[in-house]
């Protein structure tokens, strides 16, 4: 018999994987094999390794267009290998450090193609991926900001479309993220590590540090509307399914999630964590935000409850366009394209792409 926490992870996150690049022939043979929550890193890594030798005989053979797609997914996976399985954190950070190797190999071959960057941060370095919009001569920028279990090696479905309208982005493991979880806890002040890379996006000359737009998904839905409350750079803000005070959705949150929240957090337990997610809140911030924002949340979110959105739709001072998904789930992925192309063409006029 299948085991709760895989019940609960395939419950959750199954719309996202398949919308953010897992194949859904793979999705279910992975999944429909699973008993055991011990065994999903081990899975999903054997079925990663599987489109990373793929794209690594292309590459031998000079096919950097096929190459690059199958690193790509093969990132993916191994992201997927890892995102929740913190109960084995040698393990995890072994299909990590994969997904890391997988699409930093992909980048030169992408469409367009994307550039590792270090972005100094409190005497370390918080690592990102740049992709520009080919033919645009210095384009606007979006700082992407990852979730709790996100990182920069998921992010290419999301950046797509944005790129698509001229618009670079910029993904990048923040405090609690990806790279940036080994040495950074996650912290309610996301505005430092905001104000990092935007002092970064300010040392590049190919990209228009004037036009600046910062997207969030899912925790990154309340980090990007927390940075843009004290980042005047901030041009305009979308916020995805995000928390508007973490202490108050703790207790509806799935077991993985808060487990997950409390390793990142670099708590030893979770009354510790439970004291870090009171320093995520947006009660005092939010009626500091006056750029324009786009607030998305699905109605039937089992994570974050909708009503989370409507608050913070309901603090802010600027322009505010809200999408409550009738029918979406968590950061609606569900029902993507009642969502996605709609932001980017959003950004795209605050940011004056034509």
């Amino acid at each position: 018999m299948t085991d709760a926490l895989v019940t609960s992870a395939i419950h959750h996150w199954a719309p996202r994987l398949v919308a953010n690049g897992v194949v859904l022939t793979d999705f279910e043979e992975v999944t429909v094999a699973l008993e055991s929550w011990d065994d999903w890193c081990a899975a999903w890594s054997a079925r990663a390794a599987i489109h990373e030798q793929m794209g690594r005989e292309a590459l031998a053979h000079g096919k950097h267009l096929s190459a690059g797609e199958h690193l790509q997914r093969a990132g993916v996976y191994y992201h997927f290998a890892k995102f929740l399985f913190v109960h084995d954190l040698a393990r995890m950070k072994a299909a990590h450090m994969k997904a890391v190797e997988c699409r930093t190999l992909a980048l030169p071959y992408l469409v367009p193609a994307g550039e590792r960057v270090a972005i100094p941060f409190e005497g370390k370095t918080l690592y990102g991926i740049l992709r520009k919009p080919p033919g645009v001569a210095k384009p606007p920028v979006m700082a992407m900001i990852c979730g709790l279990d996100s990182c920069k090696e998921e992010t290419d479905a999301y950046e797509t479309p944005f790129l698509a309208r001229g618009i670079a982005t910029l993904v990048f493991d923040g405090p609690g993220q990806g790279e940036g979880e080994y040495d950074f806890p996650i912290r309610g002040n996301y505005e430092t590590a905001a104000k990092a890379v935007l002092d970064y996006i300010e040392t590049r000359e190919d990209i228009d540090a004037s036009r600046i737009g910062l997207w969030g998904v899912s925790l990154g839905g309340y980090y990007a509307p927390r940075a843009a409350a004290f980042e005047p750079r901030v041009k305009a803000c979308i916020a995805l399914s995000g928390p508007y005070d973490m202490a108050e959705a703790w207790d509806g949150l799935p077991e993985l999630t808060r487990e997950t929240f409390r390793v990142r957090s670099h708590c030893a337990t979770p009354a510790d964590a439970r004291r870090n997610a009171a320093t995520l809140t947006l009660k005092d911030a939010a009626k500091r935000i006056t750029c324009p924002i786009f607030i998305v949340t699905g109605k039937l979110d089992r994570v974050i409850p909708w009503q989370d959105a409507e608050r913070l739709a309901r603090d802010v001072k600027g322009p505010c366009e809200l999408l409550i998904v009738e029918d979406g789930s968590h950061v609606a992925n569900n029902r993507g394209y009642r969502w996605r192309l709609q932001t980017a063409d959003w950004m795209a006029e605050q940011l004056g792409v034509r």
